[in-house]
């Protein structure tokens, strides 16, 4: 009979298989309590690129810990005009922390670490740890500040991902138990096989000069399972090999879900 942690690797490993007019650069599930890796595959783990959104993770711990963010719903902050608008509607009227989380709005982001000012921002980066930990592109309070996590100075490798989240699962970064929790709170997912799963996905290209390029996009998806006192995070990445008409982050997601539900019918029992 397998256990409910092997059923969990399984999927990964089925999702592993290759992807449609996208290459697989990285795929990592990672023990949260051990740091063994259990699966580990793609020839890119080591290269650093844009975490691009899956740096609201980090943005989220730095809001609730700070008190910039107060809850799920509080702040609710309205659009205003000359705000990026790069998902049309869905990024305008007010959006809270569950509704950016979700929507993956990025004007948002940008007004929390206004918020939290350029020093406070430097430091939370560096006391994570966070990939490269470069964030020199531009100061936060720039008008024209696009996000030093976006195509630009901040960059982050696979493997550094995963150390990152067994952080966040372990409770070892500096900040408050409300953040973490809060953090958990806006990135849950749908339960997987039993699994409660959190998550964020991103979309970037190669470069650090703020332009995108459909053709080579990157796509992330990143975060970590629990079920009972097991805890395993995962990472993956893609890169498109020519212009697609979705979005990589959210197909990268789409498809683990689907990896994931595939072994559902096994219903392992401990």
């Amino acid at each position: 009979m397998l256990k409910a942690s092997a059923c969990l690797i399984a999927a990964f490993v089925l999702f592993s298989a290759p992807i449609s007019h996208a290459g697989e650069l990285c795929t990592l599930v990672v023990d949260a309590a051990t740091g063994d890796t259990v699966v580990h595959s793609g020839a890119s783990c080591a290269q650093r690129i844009t975490p691009a959104s899956t740096f609201k993770v980090a943005i989220s711990l730095m809001g609730f810990d700070s008190g910039v963010l107060q809850s799920s719903h509080r702040p609710a902050w309205p659009y205003r005009d000359g705000y990026p608008d790069w998902a049309g509607d869905a990024w305008k009227g007010d959006i809270d922390p569950a509704g950016w989380m979700q929507k993956s709005v990025f004007w948002y982001s940008q007004q929390v670490v206004k918020q939290l000012g350029q020093t406070r921002f430097e430091s939370y980066v560096a006391s994570f740890d966070y990939g490269n930990k470069d964030t020199s592109a531009v100061q936060v309070q720039h008008p024209g500040n696009q996000g030093v996590w976006v195509i630009s100075s901040l960059q982050i490798s696979p493997i550094e991902q995963a150390a990152f989240l067994r952080k966040l699962v372990n409770r070892q970064l500096p900040v408050s138990a409300g953040a973490y929790e809060m953090t958990e709170e806006i990135t849950r997912q749908e339960d997987l096989n039993g699994w409660r799963v959190y998550g964020k996905t991103g979309t970037g290209s190669p470069g650090q000069d703020n332009k995108y390029q459909a053709d080579q996009a990157y796509g992330w998806y990143v975060g970590w399972a629990r079920k009972g006192a097991q805890a395993m995070v995962f990472v993956r990445l893609i890169q498109d090999e020519k212009v697609q008409s979705s979005n990589a982050g959210l197909r990268a997601r789409s498809q683990m879900s689907e990896q994931l539900l595939s072994v559902a019918a096994i219903n392992p029992k401990r």
